[in-house]
């Protein structure tokens, strides 16, 4: 259930204010197309100019003013890393580790003399396999080496029992990602299939197999990933957390798939004192133990060895990455050109050493006062939700009661943890860079396998504090705003409420909202995944959720597809409930006071034009088909021009009436929170 439930742009705002004067509306004129009409499209009224001066460039499949920030965060990272590489530190430093991974994964002309050398080894070893039992016994030295093959393995906090860790098993192993680009048969997918299988033939031919192996190694793969995702739950079972709950004991987990051994599987993994877990997608796993018993030997030895080489392309010679990069980068998203090895590079070291760089980077770039205005700005968004709750109609007293305990027991956290992780036990050499992420991946599944059995942590971040995102975690009833997002170029100092609040408090209302989405609701406020509603108001909740779901059905996202409402559900609701929450915020904050108009606009039109300049972006057709396959989020054109005919107040802004393309009537609309 661990869910980042808002993309990057999200909280860019965060560091605003509200309380000083402003001098300045906030709103960039130049980002909007005023030849449109407001009430036939807003996205391109106000977000028209902006997507013109922001064309893509060849790296991106999509850009959009989130992007724009992530920019500006790479650059201060690249400034901490790449001094440091240049010093480097004494061995065994956080200074040495990070000038060592960083330089090696620049070093172009090592990673081309060793080729596919670094995986050679492992190779050799899979097509070695002589049995069943051989393979099984090399399946956690692989994974906890970050192959990813047949299921995942994870510690997570129970969700019946939320104070306490449990192992856990997730469906996995597809290299596609996504279940539907195995088994559906439009024309885009099945292109989408057959350029597949030759990426998998060349890719075996860039480590040394002859032409006709690497085909017969391709079917074999395809058969065993086509089995695996036809097992698999789509998208929106998965968003069900009951129809993911499976808790077991290992006995019974033995019964379930028997040709594993699982007290010597989970001992291999370091998890030898577990005694219950969770089989979140049952059936999954259980396909996976007739794979196993099923397919030839040779075949299951072709899986393996696909796998190790996806999952190391990115860490080899340039002519492996080029031919990883022409898939999934080209193919699946649209994309035109490779990144710059030096923007790999960084995001490699972040993600190896996330934190450590992460204590360099809140030190250098987030004040200690601005986690001060952000917890003000936090409560006051708990305020305008807590008053909303209490007025909705369709809701009786008990259930707004727990949902307003629930909402009180947030655990809000801003910029960075109060401790730091220990990277004292990563051991980085000077061997080869994939030997150094080999490496990184068995000290993060330590890390991660030693939870087990113990109380969950809650002060423990999901994200690093540079990451330039947020979320909301259903199990510990957090929202956590990491100091990535919470910087320059998005928020204004001296622009007004109405910009703050459209922007910054839209956000903050869209994170406390997941913890009352079709997901967050069915948990209380411990986190535990336990029923708080009565019959009558979860019946009332989930008819007006329907409505959303419906609506954006609806939506032709591109010719011949729609959108995904129930996939995208729990979103689409923290939008609406953001907007409507931080509207209502809004609206009180500036009543003794009332804003006057600015730039030819009103308050209230400044408020929804900042929100829907959020999601300016521009965005390729291929990543178009792709994210409504994989996003649970509503493209960012959607959230703007999906969630805004849903709210009045945005109707009486800008005079939208019957007859715009945009208007809905009032029984149509959606009112939730």
């Amino acid at each position: 259930m661990k869910r980042i439930l808002i993309p990057i742009i999200a909280l860019a705002f965060m560091t605003t204010a509200c309380n000083k004067p402003k001098d300045t509306s906030g709103i960039n004129l130049k980002n909007l197309d005023t030849t449109a009409v407001a009430g036939n499209d807003f996205y391109q009224y106000a977000c028209g100019g902006w997507m013109k001066s922001n064309p893509l460039t060849g790296e991106y499949s999509r850009f959009g003013s989130f992007d724009k920030l992530r920019e500006n965060n790479l650059k201060q990272l690249k400034d901490l890393v790449t001094g440091i590489a240049s010093k480097g530190g004494a061995e065994g430093s956080i200074e040495q580790k990070i000038a060592d991974l960083y330089n090696m994964s620049m070093d172009s002309t090592k990673l081309n003399k060793d080729g596919y050398e670094p995986i050679k080894a492992d190779l050799q070893r899979i097509g070695a396999l002589k049995s069943n039992q051989e393979l099984i016994k090399l399946m956690p030295e692989l994974y906890i080496s970050g192959i990813d093959t047949y299921f995942a393995i994870s510690v997570e906090a129970d969700q019946m029992s939320s104070k306490e860790n449990m192992v856990q098993t997730y469906q996995s192993g597809i290299s596609l990602g996504e279940r539907e680009y195995y088994i559906d048969n439009d024309a885009h997918t099945k292109e989408i299939r057959e350029k597949y299988k030759q990426h998998v033939i060349n890719m075996f031919k860039q480590v040394g197999f002859a032409e006709a192996q690497a085909k017969t190694n391709m079917e074999a793969v395809l058969k065993i990933e086509t089995r695996l995702a036809t097992a698999a739950y789509d998208n929106v079972k998965l968003r069900d957390p009951h129809a993911n709950y499976n808790k077991m004991t290992v006995a019974e987990l033995q019964k379930l798939v028997p040709v594993i051994n699982w007290t010597d599987y989970l001992k291999a993994l370091g998890l030898k004192n577990t005694k219950v877990l969770s089989i979140s997608q049952k059936e999954s796993l259980v396909e996976v133990g007739k794979i196993i018993e099923s397919e030839p030997i040779a075949n299951q030895i072709a899986y393996l060895q696909w796998k190790l080489i996806d999952e190391s392309a990115s860490y080899l010679s340039d002519a492996i990455y080029a031919q990883n990069f022409n898939f999934y980068g080209k193919v699946l998203s649209g994309k035109k050109e490779q990144r710059p090895r030096w923007k790999r590079s960084v995001d490699m070291v972040d993600g190896v050493m996330g934190e450590a760089v992460g204590q360099m980077y809140v030190k250098q770039y987030f004040p200690p006062a601005a986690k001060e205005r952000m917890l003000k700005l936090v409560h006051n968004l708990q305020v305008s939700l807590a008053e909303r709750i209490k007025a909705l109609p369709w809701m009786g007293d008990s259930t707004k009661t727990k949902a307003k305990e629930k909402l009180d027991a947030f655990y809000v956290k801003i910029g960075y943890p109060n401790k730091w992780r220990d990277y004292s036990k990563l051991d980085i050499k000077k061997d080869s860079y994939y030997a150094n992420i080999v490496r990184s991946n068995q000290f993060d599944h330590a890390y991660t396998f030693a939870k087990a059995g113990k109380p969950v942590d809650r002060d423990e971040w999901l994200m690093t504090p540079q990451t330039v995102n947020a979320y909301y975690q259903p199990t510990t009833n957090e929202i956590c705003f990491p100091a990535g997002i919470l910087q320059p170029p998005f928020f204004d100092m001296n622009a007004d409420d109405a910009f703050n609040y459209g922007a910054i408090g839209v956000v903050i209302g869209h994170e406390m909202t997941h913890g009352f989405d079709d997901q967050g609701c069915q948990f209380d406020k411990e986190g535990n995944l336990k029923n708080w509603w009565t019959a009558a108001d979860k019946k009332n909740f989930d008819a007006r959720a329907k409505v959303m779901a419906d609506f954006f059905d609806s939506i032709v996202v591109a010719p011949g597809t729609h959108g995904n409402g129930k996939f995208t559900l729990g979103e689409n609701i923290a939008d609406h409930g953001g907007l409507q929450v931080s509207y209502h915020a809004f609206k009180t904050a500036t009543a003794e006071k009332p804003l006057a108009n600015a730039d030819g606009f009103t308050p209230d039109q400044r408020f929804f034009l900042s929100y829907a300049n959020v999601w300016a972006g521009n965005i390729r057709p291929e990543e178009i088909l792709k994210l409504t396959k994989s996003d649970p989020h509503s493209l960012g054109r959607w959230r703007v021009d999906g969630a805004l005919p849903q709210i009045q107040a945005w109707y009486d802004a800008f005079g939208i009436k019957q007859g715009d393309k945009m208007f809905l009537p009032v029984e149509k609309r959606v009112s939730i929170w």
